[in-house]
């Protein structure tokens, strides 16, 4: 199991990465696009559809990422109110709706990017399918990662958070 769990958090913190790398390029783009529009009066045909294409695979690996460390968003007022064994019973089946979605997100997204991947989009020349990927990647890892938390609940252990301070 130990070997399961170094891999999860392994896939975290390269999703992670991946999506920082993607925020810095996407910063770096938008502001080429500013730059063409109002100082070259020539707007780059690419740099509008690359920025929403860096956006989605950022949102989408980030989301995944806050699911293992579980830093989405909560209603923890609500818990105050309910008993221990209440609190376990919510939290488990948290983590299994949670992965329900997760499949229904790899599922329907390699569906989606199957049925677009013979469209290319214009302005890149690449597969509208590449729009899809990461809602199939990102649905894969939070089953993943739910996986994880519901082996860790089993376990009584703690889901070790993407980049430590206390490696």
């Amino acid at each position: 199991m130990n070997l399961f769990f170094h891999l999860s958090r392994g896939l975290s913190q390269l999703a992670l990465t991946i999506a920082v790398l993607a925020l810095i390029v996407v910063t770096a783009v938008v502001g080429w696009q500013v730059f063409g529009r109002y100082v070259l009066n020539d707007t780059p045909v690419w740099a509008e559809r690359v920025a929403l294409l860096l956006m989605i695979y950022l949102c989408l690996l980030g989301a995944a990422v806050a699911v293992r460390d579980a830093g989405h968003l909560g209603m923890e007022f609500m818990l105050t109110k309910l008993t221990e064994t209440s609190k376990r019973r919510l939290a488990y089946f948290i983590h299994w709706l949670t992965l329900a979605f997760g499949i229904a997100m790899a599922w329907y997204g390699l569906e989606l990017a199957s049925i677009v991947r013979t469209h290319a989009i214009p302005t890149l020349g690449i597969s509208e399918a590449w729009t899809y990927v990461p809602l199939a990647v990102s649905g894969v890892l939070i089953v993943l990662f739910c996986i994880e938390h519901i082996a860790c609940f089993h376990s009584g252990a703690d889901v070790t958070p993407t980049f430590a301070l206390s490696e």
